[in-house]
This record gives C-alpha cells, sequence and structure tokens, in this order.
C-alpha cells in the first residue's frame, strides 16, 4: 500500500507543478497551458518511473535504464518544443521560445518527480514561476534604461526574443 501511494504522490505532484507552470502560459493565451504543461511533467514522470520499475531507490543496476529513459523524455520534449517555435520572415520576428523552453523545463521538473527529489521539484518550480512573473519586467527595464533604445525598437527586440 505505501509502495501505491508514493507512486500516486510522484504522478500527482508532477501533473500538479506542470499545470501551475501552464497557467501563465493560459494567462497569455500561449499555444500550451496548464493541462498540456500538466501532462508533459506526468508523462516524464511516468517514464522515469518506468525506468525504475517504481522503486523507490536506485541501484547500479537501473541508473543506465533510468539515464536513457530521461534522455529520450528530453529528446521527444525537444520535438514537442520545436512545434511551438514559429519564424515570421516578413518582420524576422521568432515567437514561441519561451513556451518552447517552458516545455522543455516542465518535462525536467517532471522527471526529477519521477526519481522524488519533492524539494527539488518545489524549489524549480518557484524559480520558474519567479522567471515567468519579472523576466518580462526586467526586460523591458533594461532595454528602456541602459540600452538607450526608443520605444519603438524596444517593443521590436522584445517581441523578437519573447514566444
Amino acid at each position: 500500500m505505501h509502495q501505491h501511494l508514493d507512486i500516486l504522490m510522484r504522478l500527482l505532484i508532477a501533473m500538479l507543478i506542470g499545470c501551475v507552470i501552464g497557467i501563465d502560459r493560459n494567462l497569455r493565451g500561449k499555444p500550451t497551458g496548464m493541462k498540456t504543461l500538466g501532462l508533459v511533467a506526468l508523462g516524464a514522470a511516468l517514464a522515469t518511473m518506468a525506468s525504475m520499475n517504481f522503486a523507490p531507490d536506485i541501484d547500479g543496476s537501473h541508473r543506465d535504464a533510468v539515464s536513457r529513459a530521461i534522455q529520450g523524455v528530453i529528446t521527444g520534449i525537444g520535438f514537442l518544443g520545436a512545434g511551438v517555435i514559429v519564424h515570421e520572415r516578413a518582420s524576422e520576428k521568432v515567437r514561441g521560445l519561451t513556451t518552447a523552453a517552458s516545455i522543455w523545463v516542465t518535462a525536467a521538473v517532471g522527471i526529477v518527480c519521477g526519481v522524488g527529489w519533492w524539494q527539488v521539484a518545489l524549489m524549480a518550480t518557484c524559480l520558474i514561476l519567479l522567471l515567468f512573473t519579472v523576466g518580462r519586467r526586467i526586460e523591458h527595464m533594461l532595454h528602456r534604461r541602459w540600452m538607450g533604445k526608443s520605444h519603438e525598437e524596444r517593443e521590436r527586440i522584445v517581441a523578437r526574443e519573447e514566444d
């Protein structure tokens, strides 16, 4: 019974953290959101746990299998993230980079949940949300104060660098 509760906790925490990260994307009207990133984190946790045979501790014989599963998740997520990046030739704008990065980091948090590192997952989630919250304001401030760019030029740069 204890093992089933541990499995449920790992999966549930991964999914909830993915959903929390996805709320930012939802609120900004981006192509990925709460459900998508919840699924990404849940899937990453599942793949990691499956490679561990749902064992709470990893001995030497399982390390290679876990490493290969994690590599597969990261590679597969890279393709998913690439699907949201759009290059607009007419304006030379690249959109979707932050969304792609959020997909990738959500998978990484799911992997960490899969191996049961709760503290690391929660610290990473706090840092991700902090970056989402203050990142854009800091970019605008830097462009305005230290780069001496005009409003139009700042908007063009920020639009190109953002999702």
